[in-house]
């Protein structure tokens, strides 16, 4: 895959209370013809995550137009699934709304955090959002105790497809617990109730002990994911990309990204969570650089894949 990169889009950089730090997982969307909106969790200084939107113009993407004084969807209520933070999942257009999978987190004694899949759905445009219930639509399953969260959503042939990582146990690195976590495909009838069997999709290789945050498009009958994948030397931090006929059996092809590091910057160090949108003849990839985003996003104009 051939790239260009457009440069550094958004950083909060403590605009306000609920913006002091990240814009984690940048979700993208075509508002219009003339507006992508980037939807993101922003960090409080307690590193809690709200959902709120850096609306971008679509012809030059690191133009910045209007950025949400207020979330879009904030913490859940307290005691429930998602009462220690939000950040996306995936955006998309059901019919009049916008539904919004969203993944919410839960700090608990015994684990570094929970984290499972919740719903919203948005009937004003995309400016606020409305949670579909107050409990997740993937939650813990046997396999799956810690995480199960879904990042990936397209609707075909009268069928809700989706990618999801699911997490059960821990790596030790350099003193801390990581998550780990792989792919896997499930299917529902109406994209809430997810109660098919389910397919491991990509799994770790080598030195890695996580992999995840898919992302899906199909482009001339073939599928494509991109993920992010992390190894035990806890310094790299990068995307790969798997291709496939059917969307669930994938060969990975993590050489053929492209996308590379900076010499200097927010993506410096790191680089992860892309997410394409196409807008005209165009498609943009926004991605988050060091440190999961902690410096905001950026984009990149896919060439060719």
């Amino acid at each position: 895959m051939k790239w260009s990169k457009l440069g550094h889009v958004f950083s909060p950089a403590g605009t306000n209370d609920w913006k002091k730090s990240s814009a984690l997982t940048p979700t993208p969307i075509l508002l219009n013809e003339k507006v992508i909106r980037v939807y993101a969790g922003f960090r409080d200084a307690e590193g809690i995550s709200r959902i709120g939107y850096v609306d971008v113009d679509a012809q030059d993407p690191t133009q910045v137009l209007k950025i949400s004084d207020a979330p879009v969807l904030d913490r859940g209520r307290d005691g429930c699934f998602d009462d220690n933070g939000v950040i996306l999942g995936d955006v998309l257009r059901c019919g009049n709304v916008l539904r919004m999978y969203y993944v919410g987190f839960q700090i608990v004694k015994r684990a570094k955090f929970l984290a499972f899949t919740g719903l919203a759905e948005s009937s004003d445009g995309g400016e606020t959002f409305h949670r579909v219930s107050e409990v997740p639509v993937m939650d813990r399953a046997d396999g799956g105790t810690t995480i199960r969260a879904i990042h990936s959503v397209l609707f075909e042939d009268n069928v809700w497809k989706v990618w999801f990582a699911v997490g059960d146990s821990w790596t030790l690195i350099n003193g801390q617990h990581y998550p780990d976590y792989n792919i896997w495909y499930t299917e529902s009838v109406d994209g809430q109730v997810f109660n098919q069997d389910e397919l491991l999709c990509i799994d770790v290789e080598g030195d890695e002990y996580r992999i995840g945050r898919p992302s899906v498009y199909k482009f001339e009958d073939k599928y494509y994911m991109f993920y992010t994948k992390g190894g035990t030397s806890g310094l790299d931090y990068f995307p790969g990309v798997a291709v496939s006929d059917d969307g669930k059996v994938w060969q990975r092809q993590d050489e053929q990204f492209g996308l590379e590091l900076s010499e200097g910057g927010f993506d410096s160090t790191h680089l992860c969570y892309p997410r394409l949108v196409s807008a005209g003849n165009k498609t943009y990839c926004f991605y988050n650089g060091n440190n999961m985003g902690a410096e905001g996003f950026g984009v990149a104009e896919l060439l060719a894949w």
